[in-house]
């Protein structure tokens, strides 16, 4: 008997021992527990949509065009860029009527990146990047003196030091395809040297003046963003 109340006495303590290390693991209800169907009520409540004009902090508003203010005339547009004598206005005008995407603004931008990289190109013989910029006929005038300078093994060496001024010298559009003339003020060093490295055309330590109209066009109706320079002049 006295064995028997040993064993039971163990056992006790173990139970009361697993019993506690179980409460003090899990936790004590307080009474201030949701009852399970209050929880399923706010996870269908939660799942209905937000009435009308209720905000939702979870969803970021992207913008619409609804309210948007429309976009200027586009003589509103060229005001403080190009003067309305001059030559270019009236054919900005129209290519902007025609092609709502073109900016004046940008298209300068632009040529004057095209220009920069163009005259690199060509002291550097790229013809890959000419190719790309240039409309068929002046591609073949550039690449037929790229091809005489490399006969005579010479090398020209060419620094843009700035683009002082480019602005519109004159614009059409003919048919679909719109054309704009830009004038480039721009100060260059160049210098062209031969098979023995000695100069024979510039001067590598003076800074020259350059005056370039350049003429590119694009097709208004077509899906290629891309202008090409199609005719070139020097003043």
């Amino acid at each position: 008997m006295q064995n028997f109340d040993v064993l039971t006495l163990v056992f006790l303590g173990l139970a009361i021992f697993v019993i506690y290390k179980l409460r003090s693991v899990l936790g004590q209800r307080t009474g201030t527990e949701k009852p399970p169907q209050d929880l399923m009520v706010r996870r269908e409540q939660s799942a209905e949509p937000p009435a009308p004009g209720a905000s939702n902090s979870n969803v970021v508003p992207l913008p619409t065009t609804r309210g948007a203010q429309p976009a200027p005339e586009p003589e509103a547009r060229l005001a403080g860029l190009v003067p309305a004598e001059s030559p270019a206005f009236a054919g900005l005008v129209q290519i902007m009527q025609s092609d709502s995407s073109f900016d004046p603004r940008e298209f300068i931008g632009g040529a004057r990146a095209a220009y920069e990289m163009i005259v690199m190109a060509f002291a550097q013989g790229d013809r890959r990047t000419l190719k790309d910029l240039l409309s068929p006929e002046v591609y073949e005038g550039f690449e037929g003196a790229i091809k005489d300078r490399e006969s005579r093994n010479e090398k020209v060496e060419t620094q843009f030091v700035s683009i002082d001024k480019a602005e519109f010298a004159d614009a059409l559009l003919r048919a679909k395809t719109a054309q704009v003339t830009v004038k480039f003020l721009s100060k260059l060093i160049t210098a062209t040297r031969d098979a023995q490295g000695a100069v024979i055309d510039g001067n590598p330590e003076k800074v020259t003046d350059v005056t370039d109209i350049w003429t590119f066009a694009r097709d208004v109706s077509s899906r290629d963003p891309n202008w090409r320079l199609v005719a070139t002049e020097s003043a």
